[in-house]
């Protein structure tokens, strides 16, 4: 049990990690377009900003999938790598279909991947609204 945790824990603070340093990026990226993005016409260069963070945030959704994928099939729980990154997916999105379950001694993983795809939702969603605020505030001040 405390190994599932341990080893659950460790999948989520990574998971975590690389999406806000990946976002940090993001901003360094959004910074440089600034002068660009305040320019008339706002609505197209909106919507490129928008799409841009979108796209990266679906990156960042794909790796955290992946990261629990890779260590799903790396501690031989799924004899095939796809099966581990089709639970980790089900898991990650917390639709949960039943249709492939963990072992009964790495159950608890399945409920931590979960606990990770809505704390990454979450965190991703945030960051979303406030590109959308600042942008719009950018372009209204300019």
């Amino acid at each position: 049990m405390f190994a599932q945790l341990f080893i659950g824990s460790l999948l989520i603070l990574c998971s975590i990690m690389i999406a806000t340093t990946s976002w940090w990026a993001l901003e360094a990226i959004l910074i440089r377009l600034h002068g660009w993005s305040v320019r008339p016409p706002h609505g197209p260069k909106l919507v490129a900003i928008l799409s841009l963070a979108l796209f990266w945030t679906l990156l960042m959704m794909t790796v955290s999938v992946w990261l629990w994928a890779i260590s799903l099939y790396w501690l031989d729980i799924f004899i095939t790598l796809e099966a581990s990154v089709y639970f980790a997916l089900v898991a990650f999105t917390t639709l949960g279909f039943g249709d492939i379950l963990l072992p009964q001694e790495w159950r608890l993983l399945g409920g931590l991947a979960a606990a990770n795809g809505l704390l990454v939702f979450g965190l991703l969603t945030a960051i979303l609204v406030e590109i959308l605020r600042d942008t719009r505030a950018r372009q209204r001040k300019y």
